[in-house]
């Protein structure tokens, strides 16, 4: 390119990258076909007289968010990059919770009804919201432990509310009882059959994911040691409100979700918009089991675990936007 060449280009470069304009206002401008000034701008490009710069804040990493979401057919992927200093064994990393916090802060709109899950990193989550729209907020599972209630979930859906404006139904009762019966009657309560009636108006929520091990599932922590073995035996990869999966997303040990407080999983099933939060090498897999299940649209994790499920070699991938449910798959065919 002359230079007269190289000045038309950088000013159409100019009026097409920087201000904003048309292809047909710089046309118009220049005295040219709007094809020449798509030719002008392809060979800026080319010959690196524009250099476009794509930049996310660096703790993002936009090129295996895009890859995840790709792969999963996820509506949303947001990664994290892991602590420089985390370990193995670490739990979800907090930074997580933060990140899902403005997630949720995008897709929440005014009138909406946002659903909590127990978990560690529902719990961050809610501690990092700054801002949310107008909105209810539904608690959709038992607590760990309810001597720890305003520690915990019932403590993150009032942030939660607080943070939005908006009711708050929480739920006062253990996420596990010691039969179906006990889960039965108190599902029957006042309070918690409030909650419960708000689960189908639910448009957004948030769910934590557990590996079947020590640490990394709070139901697997809450059971004895012989249940342990029996849900194992079932091949057990996965834990998501309660509601456990193998490793090609199909939910296995029903019986557990009877003696549980939670939100069914059909009934997540058909909530627009379930995000799950998770990271961590030791959750990985997990993660890529739950993302089979067809009940999360979206996912916040970090380059740990991303890094695995982009590389892992498990039974495909299932669309999470067409919410499959696999068992159904798998009965027809």
């Amino acid at each position: 390119m002359g230079p007269a060449e190289l000045m038309q280009a950088a000013a159409m470069a100019r009026r097409f990258y920087l201000e904003g304009k048309s292809k047909i206002q710089i046309a118009d401008e220049f005295g040219v076909s709007r094809f020449k000034v798509a030719r002008v701008l392809e060979t800026a490009l080319e010959r690196d007289l524009v250099r476009i710069e794509i930049r996310v804040p660096a703790e993002l990493d936009a090129e295996r968010s895009d890859a995840l979401r790709a792969r999963f057919g996820l509506r949303h992927a947001v990664v994290v990059e892991s602590p420089t200093e985390a370990v193995d064994d670490a739990a979800d990393p907090e930074n997580l919770g933060e990140v899902a916090a403005d997630l949720l802060g995008e897709l929440v709109t005014d009138g909406d009804v946002l659903g909590l899950a127990w978990g560690r990193s529902t719990i961050h989550m809610a501690t990092a919201l700054r801002q949310l729209p107008p909105c209810t907020v539904v608690q959709l599972t038992g607590v760990y432990d309810a001597g720890t209630a305003d520690r915990g979930s019932v403590e993150a859906v009032r942030r939660a509310a607080e943070v939005a404006g908006g009711e708050a139904h929480p739920v006062y009762a253990p996420m596990l009882l010691p039969d179906s019966a006990t889960a039965a009657a108190l599902r029957n309560q006042t309070g918690i059959a409030r909650a419960f009636e708000y689960f189908d108006k639910v448009t957004v929520a948030a769910v934590s994911i557990g590996s079947w091990e020590p640490g990394i599932s709070t139901v697997h922590d809450m059971l004895s040691a012989q249940e342990r073995d029996h849900y194992s035996s079932l091949g057990v990869a996965a834990e998501m409100s309660a509601h456990l999966f193998d490793v090609q997303g199909r939910r296995i040990g029903r019986d557990l979700g009877e003696r549980c407080i939670t939100v069914e999983a059909e009934r997540l099933r058909r909530i627009p918009e379930v995000v799950a939060i998770a990271g961590g090498h030791r959750k990985a897999a997990a993660i890529g089991a739950v993302l089979r299940s067809g009940l999360v649209t979206s996912l916040v994790t970090d380059t740990a675990a991303a890094d695995w499920l982009l590389n892992e070699e498990q039974p495909g991938p299932r669309p999470a936007l067409e919410r499959t449910d696999p068992d159904s798959t798998a009965a027809s065919q």
